[in-house]
């Protein structure tokens, strides 16, 4: 039976030279790492992600591929990069999912795990998830 298995690892950061509080401007950046950890190989094809500031404004964002790419992972190969956002507020949370579709035809979602954006914290513990 195959194998459907994908390991996401968030990690956010702060960005205080793109921020700007006065002006209620707060940059984010978060570097991802997708990891194929099953045995079949999988095309990334769209993102969904949820941002929630701490007023409890959301945006929903919804796309093809991340960064402009649609990685195809191959069993243990992984698939790195960095992207940002912008909150009114400085915290706030992001989640969401990314849909695959393997070589012998399955698709499947992958959930991306709530984590925190967080403007006062210098460490930030990763985010993990399995499928």
């Amino acid at each position: 039976m195959p194998s459907y298995r994908i390991h996401v690892h968030v990690e956010p950061q702060h960005l205080p030279d793109q921020s700007n509080a006065e002006q209620s401007v707060h940059a984010f950046a978060y570097t991802v790492t997708i990891t194929n950890t099953g045995d079949v190989p999988a095309q990334l094809i769209s993102r969904h992600w949820q941002i929630h500031d701490a007023t409890g404004h959301r945006e929903e964002v919804k796309g093809l591929g991340v960064v402009g790419k649609q990685p195809l992972l191959k069993p243990g190969e992984a698939f790195q990069y960095t992207s940002g956002c912008h909150l009114r507020t400085p915290s706030g949370t992001m989640n969401g999912s990314y849909f695959f579709v393997a070589e012998d035809g399955e698709r499947f979602d992958v959930p991306i795990p709530l984590f925190l954006l967080e403007a006062h914290s210098s460490a930030h513990a990763p985010a993990r998830v399995l499928h």
